[in-house]
């Protein structure tokens, strides 16, 4: 969640979200430099961060509500993008009708997502959170189709939402039963997905083509997000009664690393190799989950979930098909870290 050349803005794109807000594109004044990074470090980074925020969320889930867990991803998240705001000289976006649209977008594209996996990093393993996750660019192109009147359905993007969601089937091991624990918290993980592919087609609509940088979106994003995840820690949960430091160090490495810095290796991918290929890191992102849940943490997974997300990814690739027409309207907004996105 592909993008044909000329090159699309992100954020205009349903098919690349990312676990912070709407993917961030290149701005045409700017003349890019050469960068310190290779792009390919950057998307490998990129997809290593994203991927092991399962792990992150398990861990922190021992102390922490995932209610809190949200909230220290989104302050942790929000801290270093300010700082590179006020660096770059941006500011805040401006008006009650912006900042309503921002607040929503937070609320469905980061505070329901990144709760729904704190609840599921509860009940299930961590790489069966990063498997359920590939189904993200699935919802992004089904509510596209559904909400945003310039996306056409296609038989090749069919047939790929129909092949994703045999996909999710598989790795829900329906022929099994469906009951238990188990079954609620890849409920949740994937209800975590139906929140991106709701909020992609919302942002597009109602945020993206408003002037504003990608960085001072997603900051203003992040802020009013955690304002709001900030009073519902305060109505509804208690101060954990221990909090090591290797849970302090999770919550730190998803906000910090999972929105703050994969922001901006997104933004630096999508600038020096495009949209499309900075959108198939969704495909890297399970892989890296799944390598982090089972060598690391140990995990076990049954033969249908790592089917099931080859599957998943296939359909999702087919789903994210554009036929080759002319491009749309540009837009100039940078667009977002998401998902997200963001991941994640």
């Amino acid at each position: 969640m592909s993008l044909d050349p000329p090159q699309r803005d992100a954020a205009s794109d349903p098919s690349s979200p990312s676990p912070a807000g709407p993917a961030p594109q290149s701005p045409a004044e700017d003349a890019a430099p050469r960068p310190a990074l290779n792009w390919r470090v950057k998307f490998l980074l990129l997809a290593l961060v994203w991927g092991t925020s399962f792990m992150f969320i398990g861990i922190s889930g021992q102390y922490l509500a995932p209610i809190q867990i949200t909230l220290g991803r989104m302050l942790t998240g929000l801290v270093p993008l300010a700082g590179f705001l006020l660096l770059k000289g941006g500011r805040l976006p401006r008006g009650a009708r912006i900042w309503f649209h921002l607040s929503v977008t937070a609320f469905i594209i980061n505070l329901v997502p990144f709760t729904l996996y704190g609840y599921a990093g509860q009940l299930i393993p961590s790489a069966v959170s990063g498997i359920v996750n590939a189904a993200t660019p699935l919802f992004v192109v089904f509510f596209s189709l559904l909400l945003l009147p310039d996306e056409r359905p296609t038989r090749t993007r069919l047939a790929g939402l129909l092949v994703g969601f045999l996909g999710v089937l598989v790795v829900f091991g329906v022929w099994a039963g469906f009951a238990g624990a188990g079954a609620v918290g890849m409920l949740m993980a994937l209800g975590a997905t139906v929140g991106y592919g709701i909020g992609t087609p919302y942002l597009r609509r109602f945020v993206a083509g408003n002037g504003h940088s990608s960085l001072e979106l997603v900051t203003a994003q992040l802020l009013t997000g955690t304002v709001q995840i900030a009073i519902a820690a305060l109505l509804f949960t208690d101060v954990p009664q221990e909090l090591p430091p290797h849970a302090l160090a999770a919550v730190t490495a998803l906000g910090a690393l999972g929105t703050g810095f994969a922001f901006l290796l997104q933004y630096g991918v999508i600038r020096e190799a495009g949209a499309t290929v900075a959108s198939t890191v969704t495909y890297l992102a399970p892989i890296v989950a799944i390598g982090a849940g089972v060598l690391l943490l140990d995990e076990l997974l049954t033969w249908n979930e790592p089917i099931g997300a080859l599957i998943i990814v296939v359909g999702a690739a087919l789903a994210q098909h554009h036929r080759r027409t002319k491009a749309r309207r540009p837009v100039t907004a940078e667009g977002q870290a998401t998902g997200p996105q963001a991941g994640h």
